[in-house]
């Protein structure tokens, strides 16, 4: 079987790249961008960066804001019809995993009408049409959606997320600027640092994991687990690290899968509005005991990636523990909660098993699991 590899045509990286947005959309010939961008970036002028920039070159764009943390079909839905009303030809994505999901959605839509209900998107849907040509600029250190072929959109009506895979979705540019990702509070650096993580690991433990993704992955472990305390601290080495360490696990991770921590994080998005990488760093230590016994030798070698000393001297299940206790130790450096006490409500537990079995994570996990395996991981958590 061949092993498939998507990644965008053009990425650009480091303090400044934000300056080539201007070049890309003139350079292809486009005539007006169709600025996504939450109401938070807006408010505190991030995405004013990047507009200042098409004023500059006398590039006109209209700008859509109706953006959730947790973007719903809703908000695809009016994007669509603010989209047709713009006349615009591209769209540049300025955000977090929100942002870009949103744009994602939208430029699959116009391009594939048959998928309007945006519900028949979910999964792995049989669209024909490349989207409307994304440049994505994240503001986050985390999600790596300007790389990934992945998106999320919440169905509030059911109260679940829906994990959408298109090759057809992948943005043409990524411009990875950490100068973007400067104003980040310590919190929202800390989750996104560890949704990074967990996208590295999760893809290097997944079943659909081979040389080339471990190659990016073991990486990505490794600068995120030297720069994300230097990030939360605000400093320019930690910020230009996460910032590359997360393209990088995005790189590998959009191609090969992910698992279970995904699985479990997805539902307390959907039913709770828990940020993301909040859900998946409080998760990852549990899961990761869990998964050990269907790891063979990889945790060892996420234990080297994380910085862990004597690891090769170590037995098998001591290297697997130092593996995880690093990763235990880096999320409590950075502020994250240990457990879902504060978050999941005891009477949803069976909702939210059966919605993490569901989901279209799942299946990568390296160990079988069950419902009752999931829903006695959320309980452990409690």
């Amino acid at each position: 079987m061949a092993n498939r590899f998507v990644l965008n045509e053009t990425s650009y990286h480091g303090k400044g790249a934000i300056q080539e947005i201007a070049t890309e959309i003139q350079a292809r010939g486009f005539k007006k961008a169709f600025v996504c961008s939450d109401p938070d970036l807006i408010k505190f002028e991030v995405t004013k960066k990047v507009t200042d920039i098409l004023d500059a070159a006398s590039i006109a764009y209209d700008i859509y804001s109706d953006i959730k943390p947790n973007p719903t079909i809703e908000n695809v839905q009016n994007g669509v019809a603010a989209f047709k009303a713009s006349g615009a030809d591209c769209i540049v994505a300025i955000g977090g995993g929100s942002s870009m999901d949103t744009a994602k959605a939208i430029g699959i839509v116009i391009t594939n009408p048959e998928f309007a209900d945006v519900r028949s998107l979910e999964g792995v849907a049989p669209t024909k049409n490349p989207c409307v040509p994304i440049i994505a600029v994240p503001t986050t250190a985390g999600t790596a959606a300007e790389v990934t072929i992945n998106y999320v959109i919440t169905d509030a009506e059911k109260n679940r997320k829906m994990v959408c895979v298109d090759v057809h979705d992948i943005p043409v540019v990524a411009v990875v600027d950490p100068d973007m990702m400067a104003t980040m509070p310590k919190g929202l650096t800390a989750a996104t640092g560890m949704d990074a993580l967990t996208h590295a690991i999760e893809g290097y433990i997944t079943k659909g994991a081979w040389e080339m993704s471990d190659m990016f992955h073991l990486k990505a472990i490794e600068i995120i687990a030297k720069s994300l305390r230097g990030a939360v601290d605000n400093t320019d080495e930690g910020r230009e690290g996460m910032a590359l360490g997360q393209y990088i696990a995005g790189m590998g991770f959009s191609n090969v899968g992910l698992g279970i921590v995904h699985s479990m994080a997805h539902p307390l998005g959907a039913l709770y509005d828990t940020p993301h990488g909040v859900a998946n760093a409080i998760i990852l230590p549990t899961v990761m005991e869990y998964n050990a016994p269907a790891t063979g030798e990889k945790y060892r070698d996420i234990a080297k990636a994380m910085g862990v000393c004597g690891v090769d001297a170590m037995a098998l299940e001591e290297a697997r523990k130092a593996a995880i206790d690093a990763v235990k130790q880096l999320s409590v450096d950075v502020g994250i909660p240990t457990d879902l006490k504060e978050i999941v409500k005891p009477e949803d537990v069976d909702f939210l098993a059966e919605s993490a079995y569901a989901d279209a994570c799942r299946p990568g996990n390296p160990r079988d699991t069950s419902v009752e395996e999931i829903k006695a991981l959320y309980l452990s958590l409690l």
